[in-house]
């Protein structure tokens, strides 16, 4: 699979990464019932098929993400990369509590190390920008951690331009992950230019925003009681239908090539040489076996002018509906 390097870091990311959300398993922040024994074996599979970097996070499952990581990769050499995040602070009675504060963070890292079973974090990042106010304690933890060699490199989540103009004079950012999606575009307005003139790397999150660009999901009883993409506003009418809808005007344009729709959507992203690499999750192997391949497909001018259109008609719909 091809690959583009992170930033201003020396890290070579291939152009799909492995996402570990919907392994998360049931809780507050999980996608209902998940199957440890799935999540690891998509880990290894998509491994094997030249993935070379996980994203996870302590917010995936109170930590629960973070451990079957370190289960999957255990005794696996060369080991992949690995990102994870700072933000959540999952204390012993179950409850959380979020910061960026230095306290919090080294804890929040060191809980991380265990997890994962590591001795470093590759990639390690400010999850969310909250409390604004924590923001460069936070960063300026971060750079005394990657100096104690705990982590390696650095970046953010979710951060916006002025946020992350808060950061620069104290040390460069690495990379942002940001979400990124054929119905979430908002990165393009912006972010991903600021981005390029800065030299961060970009590695987008939701890119087949959550299953729904995937065709898999036909309605909402899809999903589990305790699926947390229930209270998610593009899983709710009028938008949920107008999301069908556009998957089913994709699915042409894929099949003319005999391709699914994932890979459409995750090949979509990768057409901006901006983003370094496109995070998809998987729950089962064969999701992973059929989005990896969308790591080496570079669309046409004349594909990416027809989902133009397909995306300008999703939006005169919704704009209709709302009015």
């Amino acid at each position: 699979m091809k690959t583009r390097r992170l930033g201003n870091t020396s890290l070579q990311l291939t152009t799909v990464g492995i996402g570990t959300w919907p392994m998360a398993g049931p809780g507050k922040t999980g996608w209902g019932p998940q199957d440890d024994k799935d999540s690891m074996t998509s880990i290894r599979r998509g491994l094997e098929g030249g993935i070379n970097w996980i994203d996870t996070a302590p917010g995936y499952g109170e930590g629960h993400a973070e451990v079957v990581v370190g289960k999957a990769i255990k005794g696996i050499s060369p080991k992949p990369i690995v990102a994870t995040k700072c933000f959540f602070l999952w204390k012993e009675d179950g409850t959380s509590e979020f910061g960026l504060d230095k306290k919090r963070v080294r804890i929040q890292c060191e809980n991380s190390l265990k997890r994962l079973d590591v001795d470093a974090i590759d990639m390690y990042m400010m999850h969310w920008p909250d409390p604004l106010k924590d923001i460069e304690e936070g960063w300026e933890t971060l750079v005394a951690l990657q100096k104690e060699g705990k982590i390696c490199n650095i970046g953010v989540s979710n951060f916006t331009i002025e946020q992350m103009e808060l950061l620069k004079p104290i040390h460069p950012i690495g990379f942002l992950e940001p979400p990124y999606s054929m119905i979430r575009r908002e990165v393009e307005n912006e972010l991903l230019g600021y981005c390029k003139k800065n030299d961060i790397g970009v590695v987008v999150y939701s890119s087949l925003q959550q299953g729904l660009l995937t065709g898999a999901i036909k309605s909402i009883d899809d999903l589990a009681p305790d699926d947390v993409r229930r209270n998610n506003p593009l899983f709710q009418e009028p938008v949920f239908g107008a999301n069908l809808e556009l998957v089913r005007e994709l699915t042409p344009i894929a099949k003319k090539y005999g391709r699914s729709v994932a890979q459409l959507a995750i090949a979509w992203i990768l057409r901006r040489p901006e983003v370094t690499s496109a995070i998809t999750g998987p729950r089962v192997p064969s999701e992973i076996e059929d989005t990896i391949k969308a790591g080496d497909w570079k669309l046409n001018k004349e594909d990416i002018t027809a989902i133009e259109k397909l995306l300008e008609k999703r939006q005169k719909i919704l704009s209709s509906i709302q009015k």
